[in-house]
């Protein structure tokens, strides 16, 4: 108001009735009728619009910055002072001793290192943001309680990740896991087990049909080969054929045999380069479901192998 005040205060001499421009760009306060400048370095008094989306062609105009993240506890608002570089000896003019100065608080550190990695490894195979979100609060909820201390927290991040697909309904082997991050799988898996029983989660149980979309996909396999690739794992499943087998591998054995029955068919190494499982595996599963092969394809599948004439190895 006193900004305000003052400018109602001053006008020009030739026209004092003249109600003066205001040039928040130079800080000049201008008469319209002369061109006159009668006064100078004006204060902006209004509001402040900026937009802090990386989008350049986003409208969202805020007057403060970006929100802070819930998980952290506020140190990602802090200013980091860091001392001038300059040649050996030289003086440092004082600055030393706010570069000494704590800044970021160690469990803060912890997380930003953890968030970033998460988000890396999210990036390589197009996780969406609320897989992210979910694997980020996972870690926190783990680093707070301090049940894996001593655990390796690339590792831990990387379960985070494992989990957060699962809950989330788009489940990821620890293979493609460990593919994006710089562990090892037994790590993963470790961490994974610790992180399950200690912390109580709540991880549902992977089946064959979880992984059939995105393996036929990968594999160009058209929709009536991954729908009775998913018949079959599901038949095998309950008539207890493949019994100790994962889902993974159920899964793999299934494609194989729906594709060799049909015209686009896959070799077990593209199959095997694509769900993360070895050829002998697939073969193993796929010998305990040939001998009921008769039983495990749906009715209407449209055969252009018999079932006669499937590999039998």
């Amino acid at each position: 108001m006193a900004a305000r005040n003052h400018l109602h205060q001053v006008h020009c001499p030739q026209h004092p009735d003249a109600p003066l421009v205001e040039d928040y760009r130079a800080g000049d306060m201008i008469c319209p009728e002369c061109g006159l400048v009668v006064g100078d370095r004006t204060i902006d008094v209004g509001s402040e619009w900026r937009t802090f989306s990386n989008d350049k062609d986003s409208k969202d105009m805020s007057r403060v910055g970006d929100s802070q993240n819930p998980l952290l506890s506020g140190s990602d608002l802090s200013t980091i002072i860091e001392r001038p570089t300059g040649p050996p000896g030289s003086a440092d003019n004082g600055y030393s001793q706010f570069s000494s100065r704590k800044t970021m608080s160690n469990s803060d550190r912890v997380l930003i290192h953890a968030f970033r990695e998460i988000s890396s490894m999210s990036d390589r195979i197009n996780l969406p943001k609320n897989i992210v979100d979910r694997s980020n609060k996972l870690f926190k909820q783990v680093y707070e309680s301090k049940s894996l201390k001593g655990r390796s927290n690339d590792a831990i991040s990387a379960a985070c990740l494992y989990i957060a697909c699962r809950q989330e309904g788009v489940p990821r082997t620890f293979k493609e896991i460990c593919a994006i991050s710089r562990i090892s799988k037994k790590e993963i898996g470790r961490s994974f087990k610790l992180i399950v029983k200690n912390l109580e989660t709540n991880v549902d149980v992977i089946t064959s049909g979880d992984f059939m979309s995105r393996f036929c996909s990968n594999l160009s396999l058209p929709t009536y080969v991954q729908t009775a690739a998913t018949y079959i794992a599901k038949k095998a499943v309950d008539a207890d054929l493949v019994s100790g087998r994962s889902p993974i591998s159920i899964a793999a054995a299934a494609i194989y045999m729906a594709s060799q029955a049909s015209k686009d068919k896959k070799s077990q190494k593209e199959i095997s380069d694509i769900a993360g499982v070895a050829e002998a595996t697939i073969r193993h599963s796929y010998k305990l479901m040939h001998p009921q092969a008769g039983k495990l394809f749906p009715e209407n599948f449209n055969f252009h192998t018999p079932i006669s004439q499937l590999p039998t190895f």
